[in-house]
């Protein structure tokens, strides 16, 4: 008998369809970054403020993209930090610190 005659009963001594293979776990196999879901608290300083939020680009980032991430991160809060230290004159205002010069030492 060919599968084109097949009547109602034939069909229900066939066999069922394989299942799909289960999903196998790979650790070589790199993973989708996922966010820490680490709070940041707001510390009420505009310009740290907006550093730490910085941080939040690197959920998005394979790990080789963290360092960039960072680093950037560090300079900006260090460069709050400096301006702090500058006192400025009688009747002068504290001029705001630009970019910090890049140090690109990797060893």
């Amino acid at each position: 008998m060919s599968d084109e005659t097949a009547g109602p009963a034939d069909q229900e001594h066939a066999s069922p369809p394989p299942e799909p293979p289960a999903a196998v776990h790979d650790p070589a196999a790199p993973a989708a970054p996922a966010p820490l879901g680490v709070e940041r608290v707001p510390t009420g300083s505009p310009e740290v403020d907006e550093n730490l939020a910085r941080l939040g680009d690197a959920d998005h980032l394979p790990a080789d993209g963290h360092l960039d991430v960072y680093e950037d991160v560090h300079r900006g809060l260090r460069d709050a930090l400096t301006a702090l230290d500058v006192r400025p004159a009688p009747g002068q205002v504290a001029p705001r610190p630009g970019p910090s010069p890049s140090y690109d030492h990797r060893s």
